[in-house]
């Protein structure tokens, strides 16, 4: 039996948590399986009727990861992946049940799936696995102390640096981050400002920079002296008479400069 048929309709014959394993009757079906040839038609059978059986205790486990920012029918997919692996390398030979041979092996690949695809941006290998070793021990440590544990008794209690502890969780936050249309009041008109309303804000040079990207091939055009005399008065927001003063002619000169290059440039750009 493939992942993709475990998933179908016709095996999912009901809510996971109103589902008990029978462990007794896996048992049976393991040690028929056992006895029979390898690749027979009986064994076949077998195999999916034990998966079948066991598929509830797959889906409770896939169902503890949930909310974490991952999808239920990815997480029962990778739980499966868990359980058929736990079926081939079963041994019931060694005096453990089914249930408590599988369990670890489900919560394992789960847990390497969080570990090595969960993540929306990159980590580094020694802080994903630094972060499962603080997931399996702050929900003990919280109800031991009464109180969520600090850094540093996560730290003493997985044997690892503060620091460590402190750049992994800074790092969990790259599960899931928060969308920049998350609404930051509970308006249900959707009214509300969202987070991207408060990052950031309206440039406002932005149009004076489209406007100097537009005006630059004009402005390399203008002879010199009508060049400068632009700069002079507005870049450098000097009046007609002191850009006179400066050039050495007089102010009804510069201002008959000025409307024929302004005119002329305007002419230019609208031809453009």
């Amino acid at each position: 039996m493939t992942v993709a048929e475990l998933d179908s309709p016709s095996a999912r014959t009901g809510p996971a948590n109103n589902r008990r394993i029978d462990e007794q009757q896996l048992s049976d079906l393991f040690t028929a399986y056992r006895a029979c040839p390898a690749g027979s038609a009986r064994a076949t059978a077998l195999h999916e009727q034990i998966v079948t059986t066991a598929m509830p205790l797959a889906q409770n486990i896939a169902q503890r990861f949930s909310g974490r920012g991952e999808d239920m029918d990815d997480l029962n997919q990778v739980a499966y992946v868990g359980l058929l692996q736990a079926i081939d390398r079963f041994d019931a030979e060694k005096g453990r049940g089914f249930v408590a041979y599988a369990v670890p092996t489900v919560m394992g690949e789960i847990r390497r799936y969080f570990r090595d695809h969960a993540w929306s941006t990159h980590v580094p290998r020694r802080l994903k696995d630094l972060t499962v070793g603080i997931n399996k021990v702050t929900d003990d440590l919280a109800q031991r102390l009464g109180r969520s544990p600090t850094a540093a008794e996560i730290a003493a209690e997985i044997g690892a640096e503060t620091g460590e502890v402190i750049e992994a969780l800074a790092a969990r936050s790259a599960y899931q981050p928060a969308s920049l249309d998350t609404p930051l009041d509970l308006s249900d008109d959707g009214s509300g400002a969202t987070l991207a309303d408060t990052l950031g804000e309206e440039d406002g040079e932005l149009a004076k920079s489209e406007r100097y990207l537009l005006l630059r091939p004009l402005l390399e055009r203008v002879p010199e002296r009508e060049r400068r005399i632009l700069m002079l008065r507005f870049f450098e927001e000097k009046s007609q008479s002191d850009i006179a003063r400066e050039i050495g002619v007089s102010q009804v000169h510069v201002s008959r400069l000025l409307a024929r290059t302004l005119a002329d440039m305007r002419s230019r750009l609208l031809e453009e």
